[in-house]
């Protein structure tokens, strides 16, 4: 008896051992069964955008772009606020150039004679996403109305070409068609860039409005 009793407490033991080393851990998922792109070719680390989410690091300017996988087509959806079209925050959450930090300012974003144009990738890649990113979120309207759009604008360290953030932005309501790109997103923009380089907002915190929701990033930083 003193054998059989002495057995059954090592199985015992070995039962709440192996219970307790589980290699994941309750609510752990594979991401590679989300059915979303592969990331961009840079890793896919995040940092800190202020007190709101993390924003996904992509690769950063290349010497050569290639044409970057899009979401799947029919899967992203519009929002709307006032009639102003938002990208849809699972497909285009965004996604920061590691190339731009707080501490380059001055001789990235902020420089003289300019930044963005060095490092935008070709037409000739970005056209094909366009049409690619058009599917996935279902624009039917004039391509030529529709801005390939940076989330996290170039100025304000996005990165150039990380699927993550880019999107077709639809254009503004009571614009003309076919009369061109013409989006109010882009004045926001600019006047975030101002401010990240006269120093009156940090670069994570401009980064963080736009992609919150551009229509209120002015005001949520007092710059309205």
């Amino acid at each position: 008896m003193r054998s059989t009793s002495r057995t059954a407490s090592s199985v015992l033991l070995a039962t709440v051992f192996l219970a307790g080393c589980s290699p994941l851990s309750p609510g752990t998922s594979d991401s590679s069964s989300s059915g979303a792109p592969a990331p961009g070719p840079s890793g896919t680390g995040a940092q800190g955008g202020g007190s709101g989410r993390s924003i996904a690091v992509g690769a950063g300017p290349q010497t050569t772009y290639t044409v970057q996988q899009q979401p799947a087509p029919g899967s992203c959806h519009y929002r709307y606020l006032k009639r102003e079209p938002l990208e849809d925050p699972t497909c285009t959450p965004g996604a920061v150039s590691p190339a731009v930090t707080q501490s380059n300012l001055k001789s990235t974003i902020c420089r003289k004679g300019g930044y963005t144009s060095g490092i935008r990738p070709s037409t000739s890649v970005t056209g094909k996403e366009k049409k690619l990113n058009a599917a996935s979120y279902g624009f039917t309207g004039r391509m030529s109305d529709a801005e390939y759009d940076h989330l996290i604008s170039l100025q304000l360290g996005g990165d150039p070409n990380d699927y993550r953030n880019l999107w077709v932005e639809p254009a503004d309501p009571g614009h003309r068609k076919g009369s061109g790109v013409n989006n109010a997103k882009d004045p926001v923009e600019t006047k975030l860039h101002t401010a990240v380089c006269k120093g009156k907002v940090t670069l994570a915190a401009a980064q963080q409005a736009i992609v919150t929701d551009w229509t209120t990033a002015l005001s949520r930083l007092g710059l309205s």
